[in-house]
């Protein structure tokens, strides 16, 4: 049924609302996770063995629910797509790019998920960007972009290494951004979501062992019980029940809109960074954390892009 023009915006419904903030939650978290996870392990075994875990997980889910892995061809390459944009080159580039810069600092540029999301789903689903859209987007931007230069200063590892670490990130979001697209178009609804995303990521986690292994050596596996416990929380909830809720919440309202989690993840980052690594606000990060709250509010109560 076609919202009404006295209906609220399906972007402000607890169908919408409730998988947003449980996707925005986990993956403010999984930074810090990150973190630990690149201090001995090469970062793409590390994360052949996060979507490892994370396809069986979407597999015996499937299986559970009796859904068919009997796809035709443009099914597996639709798979491929997926696994290939999302799941080898997003999270090579993000993981390599904390090697040279903090895990803060990556929350935040990734955070501008939300303009390709936006400007390609303009362009390839159609999708109508209202002014009250772009109003939020401005004053989240603004908000971050108080982050980002809070977090440029304060990074230890100076210019050259931080630019390094920041056109890493930039080409995770790009990676990232073709595959949230993808997942908003009609084409993508053809298929069941648990099927097609546990063969996406056991796609994306043989590519990245092979890649590996070309380029580090065989496997390394730490057997640290902080390694493990964060490739099992890395694999089943940011990953096995972070994307299915985020793809549906791409579904119903749009890239654009449910790149907005990435606006808030980098708040929760640094207040988890607070509890756990003693961080300290100064004012242009309190400033940049309000901003991208009352932006967030502003886009996810537009009516646009109209579904």
């Amino acid at each position: 049924m076609t919202p009404g023009p006295t209906d609220p915006p399906q972007s402000t419904r607890a169908a919408v609302l409730i998988p947003f903030g449980i996707v925005t939650l986990i993956w403010g978290s999984t930074w810090l996770v990150i973190r630990d996870q690149i201090a001995v392990v090469p970062p793409s075994w590390s994360i052949s063995y996060r979507f490892l875990v994370a396809g069986i997980a979407m597999a015996i889910y499937a299986g559970l629910k009796r859904e068919s892995f009997k796809f035709d061809a443009r099914g597996y390459a639709f798979a491929a797509v997926i696994g290939i944009a999302l799941f080898t080159f997003n999270f090579n580039f993000v993981y390599r790019a904390e090697h040279y810069v903090t895990s803060g600092l990556v929350a935040v540029v990734f955070a501008l998920l939300l303009v390709p999301n936006a400007i390609f789903g303009r362009i390839f689903l159609k999708q109508r960007l209202g002014r009250q859209l772009m109003v939020g987007c401005a004053v989240a931007m603004a908000g971050v972009a108080l982050l980002f230069v809070n977090e440029a200063r304060v990074d230890p590892h100076g210019p050259r290494s931080a630019t390094i670490g920041i056109v890493l990130t930039l080409c995770g979001v790009m990676a990232a951004s073709v595959a949230n697209v993808i997942q908003g178009s009609a084409f993508a609804k053809r298929y069941p979501m648990a099927p097609t995303l546990a063969m996406a990521m056991l796609i994306g986690a043989s590519l990245d062992a092979a890649f590996a292994w070309i380029t580090t050596g065989p496997p390394v596996f730490e057997p640290r019980f902080g390694y493990v416990a964060g490739i099992l929380y890395l694999g089943v909830f940011a990953s096995a029940l972070a994307f299915p809720l985020y793809f549906n919440v791409i579904r119903a309202i749009g890239p654009a809109k449910a790149a907005y989690s990435g606006v808030i993840v980098p708040v929760i980052a640094m207040l988890l960074s607070t509890i756990f690594e003693r961080y300290h606000w100064a004012t242009l990060a309190v400033a940049g954390a309000i901003l991208s709250g009352i932006g967030l509010v502003i886009a996810l109560s537009a009516r646009r892009p109209a579904r």
